[in-house]
């Protein structure tokens, strides 16, 4: 196990693949202390022999589990001193289909990760980062959090509640000198997508495909910064707008152009094919 010796420090969770990953592999480029956290053993060994034993802590960890979070926090704050730098709670999973479709344990589940996973981080970490100047609490929420979207309907309402979170969080943490931000990322090659997602993807514009680098360089960006919403790309800011301001006429636009409405065109005809 490493010690971050002075170094500024991050706690990442998800970090064995994806945007975490890249996250971790930026941050350490820059002279950061890692603390990287999967359910994936495997592909957090390979960062830890990336990025050198004596610059991150890599554990397993589940983050539904509040005391399993707890004793991992504190593993990392025997490394750095007790300070925290950054909170960048990333993990998530998603579960696609119609929410009448879906079996109510696998609702639950994406719920328990994404959002119940995060309250705990938050919840276990805030006392390092209270410790910490300048700290910074940041989550992943998703571009399903401009508008509810149907065919991963629990999934945009998980990030809903981190995007609602973050924002009360970054004024009641102005108590001690925390910030909170978060990030809306679009459409991310990362291993959470679909088979096909990436190569079916519109070529331009705000849904295209994105690598995970980007997502990285949006928490680089943020640790600098008092804007509370990262948007990558940088045009779904527009998207959130038009949902606030026109949500029944993003609500038609959705439903009846692109793959969504062609989702639900071909869940008809088999419904009346039956």
């Amino acid at each position: 196990m490493g010690s971050s010796n002075g170094r500024k420090s991050i706690f990442i969770t998800g970090a064995a693949s994806g945007m975490g990953r890249e996250t971790a592999r930026l941050f350490h480029g820059k002279g950061w202390f890692v603390g990287g956290y999967d359910q994936n053993l495997d592909g957090l060994k390979s960062l830890e022999a990336e990025l050198g034993a004596e610059n991150c802590i890599v554990r397993r960890l589940d983050v539904t589990d509040k005391r399993d979070f707890e004793k991992t926090v504190a593993e990392f704050g025997a490394a750095t001193g007790g300070k925290m730098d950054i909170l960048y709670n990333n993990a998530g999973i998603g579960a696609g289909g119609f929410f009448d479709e879906q079996p109510f344990e696998d609702v639950l589940k994406v719920v328990h990760v994404n959002f119940i996973g995060v309250l705990n981080g938050i919840h276990s970490a805030i006392g390092l980062l209270k410790a910490t100047p300048n700290s910074l609490c940041f989550t992943t929420s998703s571009s399903s959090a401009t508008y509810g979207m149907p065919g991963i309907a629990v999934y945009s309402a998980t990030k809903h509640a981190v995007k609602g979170l973050t924002e009360a969080l970054s004024i009641e943490f102005r108590r001690f000198g925390v910030r909170a931000a978060d990030v809306l990322p679009g459409l991310i090659d990362t291993p959470i997508l679909p088979p096909g997602a990436v190569e079916n993807a519109p070529k331009e514009g705000m849904f295209r495909a994105i690598p995970p680098v980007e997502v990285a360089k949006a928490v680089w960006e943020a640790y600098g910064s008092d804007k509370l919403h990262w948007y990558v790309p940088p045009e779904l800011a527009e998207l959130d707008k038009a949902a606030g301001n026109m949500p029944e006429i993003v609500r038609e636009q959705i439903a009846t152009t692109g793959p969504i409405a062609r989702m639900l065109q071909e869940a008809e005809a088999a419904r009346k094919a039956e």
